[in-house]
């Protein structure tokens, strides 16, 4: 079956668009039941030539079910992007979301207002360096400082300054799934591009469980728009203007690199001329003075020279 390719922005954000999609894709990256789930907030930035932006966010709002069977209200923020520059707008977003006021619910049980907690999600085009892991799960846990004995419940004061992170790194994905996770998350795999283009992926439906089938299908449905499939047209052009521009970038900073580098290495060079310039001088001083020293000597013993 020919699907578009979520790799690309705009296709990923139309099937996230479908909330029965989202809540299953967000709650088998996070392993936990989700209840309700709602936008809270979608931002897909494009400003070229200067200072493109690659990183697409998608917030919700969601309750989930925890094991005891209680529910907590939750903020999830999900960033996708492709370059690893990105990671300072990463930053900028997150801060944001401390920040915003809408962030701030009013407790039933307890009439005050409280922070939703933060889990961020985040799904990257490129690789991280040290580690090969299609998905990370960085989980927070509380210890006693002096005993280093982990501390098993939850506070609302660490809840709402921390937050627990998955970093999905789609170019890392296997082929041999070794859980559900990575069976759902293979949608992404760039070796099933289809010959007839890169934005299209050929796969099998009857590889998947019946109840992904419905990410597969939404997928199926986009790849016969023709607006996305303009839109990726066009985000292959700016991905192109932005990779030209990250290699300017770096190649300025080489250049830049080198020229201090040679900058250091003539300073260097500079300076050794000038200590060996003071070498020889004190040498020369110190030998007139001994040469006057000596012709002291003589002449007080009376001989000629």
């Amino acid at each position: 079956m020919k699907v578009a390719n979520p790799l690309y922005d705009v296709v990923f954000k139309y099937l996230m668009q479908d909330m029965r999609v989202a809540k299953l894709v967000i709650s088998h990256i996070i392993e936990q039941e989700i209840e309700s789930l709602d936008f809270a907030f979608t931002e897909l930035n494009r400003k070229l030539p200067n200072g493109g932006l690659t990183v697409l966010r998608i917030d919700f709002a969601a309750k989930i079910r925890e094991p005891d069977g209680s529910s907590r209200l939750v903020l999830i923020e999900l960033q996708k992007a492709k370059f690893p520059t990105d990671i300072t707008r990463f930053r900028k977003y997150l801060g944001k979301q401390y920040q915003e006021e809408s962030h701030i619910y009013l407790d039933e049980k307890t009439g005050r207002k409280k922070a939703l907690p933060i889990i961020s999600i985040y799904i990257l085009g490129h690789n991280l360096q040290h580690n090969d892991s299609p998905v990370i799960h960085v989980k927070r846990a509380y210890y006693d400082h002096a005993t280093k004995e982990q501390l098993t419940r939850q506070e609302e004061f660490i809840e709402s300054l921390t937050h627990d992170s998955y970093i999905i790194q789609v170019r890392r994905l296997r082929k041999k799934h070794r859980n559900k996770l990575e069976t759902l998350l293979s949608i992404f795999d760039q070796s099933n591009t289809s010959k007839e283009s890169k934005h299209f992926l050929d796969v099998l439906e009857s590889s998947f469980p019946d109840e992904f089938k419905v990410i597969i299908r939404r997928l199926h449905k986009a790849s016969a728009s023709k607006e996305l499939c303009e839109d990726m047209n066009m985000e292959d052009e700016i991905l192109e203007e932005l990779a030209t521009q990250e290699r300017l970038i770096a190649y300025e900073r080489a250049e830049k690199e080198r020229a201090e580098a040679e900058k250091r290495k003539a300073e260097g060079e500079k300076e050794k001329a000038e200590e060996e310039k003071r070498k020889a001088e004190a040498e020369k001083e110190k030998a007139e003075a001994e040469k006057a020293r000596l012709e002291k000597l003589l002449k007080q013993a009376g001989i000629d020279f």
